[in-house]
């Protein structure tokens, strides 16, 4: 039996869809099942059973026999929000509890960290254990990741094997439900698009550049598809060695008018781009540059090759965006 917390969101359900793939389907999803928009994500997985994520310690006491690994997506991602509390109680206290029993029961964890732990990437961007107590994040967000990573790799007893992994700019299907946390690539097709935008234009908006360093559009983010993602997830399930904190990127950054102009290509039209003043509230909080060292993930053996951004977008347009597709 394998555990997938936030299952119904993005990147988890996009797990589960992985797992189902490979003919996995004893499968137990743990989340907050109270949004319709969300839950469509999980409309046509096999699983065993739904548990809210508020009674999961309770289930897995009397569970925990029969379950051979946790994926600990479920995490309260909302970059924008400022109440530390939430994110002590979901991301930190909860993930903390996940620990100690698979520490107690013996069972083998994977969990999902951030780049947003790199705050203005002023260190630079390597997974090594040492640089973590360093790491100065910008947000509540990236705090609480970085502090569940300190607290990890400051305990003497772990599950059977274990890894945590700094996600960087994850897009794809199954985020039809984040609203303003959503990827630049949903909300860029949703502005292109006249059939989903309703805007007369099919005009594009991004961030302007507050930084001298950056022209307009040219900030750099390493984007990663999220069937990249899931493909790392499932290859360390059965890695069992080398456990770790890991960066999981492409290791190549690209520009946001890179990714635009893919989005315009995917749907065979010019691009048209106007630029507009990056939110107060976020932007002396705002990242410029983000670039995953993979060296280490690449060090375990994971060989594949990752999808390029127009490779990427290409595919989650055409095949899910154009038509509301759930993957």
């Amino acid at each position: 039996m394998i555990i997938v917390t936030g299952a119904a969101g993005f990147i988890g359900s996009c797990l589960v869809s992985k797992l189902n793939n490979k003919g996995i389907k004893d499968i137990i999803l743990v989340d907050d099942f109270s949004s319709v928009i969300k839950n469509k994500n999980i409309l046509h997985k096999v699983y065993r059973e739904k548990i809210e994520r508020n009674v999961f310690f309770d289930w897995l006491r009397k569970n925990h026999k029969q379950v051979e690994f946790i994926f600990h997506i479920g995490a309260r991602t909302d970059t924008t929000e400022f109440n530390v509390e939430i994110f002590n109680e979901l991301n930190l206290n909860y993930s903390k509890k996940i620990w100690d029993a698979c520490v107690e029961f013996g069972i083998p964890l994977i969990y999902a960290s951030s780049a947003a732990t790199y705050g203005d990437g002023s260190l630079g961007y390597n997974d090594e254990h040492k640089l973590i107590f360093k790491l100065q994040p910008l947000n509540p967000y990236g705090v609480s990741k970085n502090e569940f990573d300190k607290w990890v790799i400051r305990q003497t007893t772990s599950p059977p094997y274990w890894y945590g992994l700094k996600f960087f700019n994850v897009f794809g299907p199954n985020e039809y439900h984040k609203g303003r946390m959503a990827s630049v690539v949903f909300h860029a097709f949703n502005q292109a698009d006249r059939r989903t935008s309703g805007q007369a234009d099919g005009v594009v908006r991004l961030f302007r550049s507050h930084n001298p360093g950056y022209k307009d559009g040219e900030q750099l983010r390493d984007f990663i598809y999220v069937k990249d993602v899931i493909d790392v997830l499932y290859f360390l399930m059965d890695h069992n060695r080398d456990p770790g904190i890991y960066n999981l990127g492409t290791g190549h950054a690209r520009t946001f008018l890179d990714l635009v102009h893919a989005v315009f290509t995917s749907i065979n039209r010019p691009s048209k781009i106007e630029f507009i003043d990056t939110p107060i509230d976020i932007r002396d909080k705002y990242q410029y540059f983000t670039q995953a060292k993979m060296e280490k993930l690449r060090r375990t053996g994971y060989t594949k090759p990752f999808y390029t951004l127009e490779e990427g977008i290409s595919e989650y347009v055409q095949g899910y965006l154009s038509n509301e597709k759930i993957f």
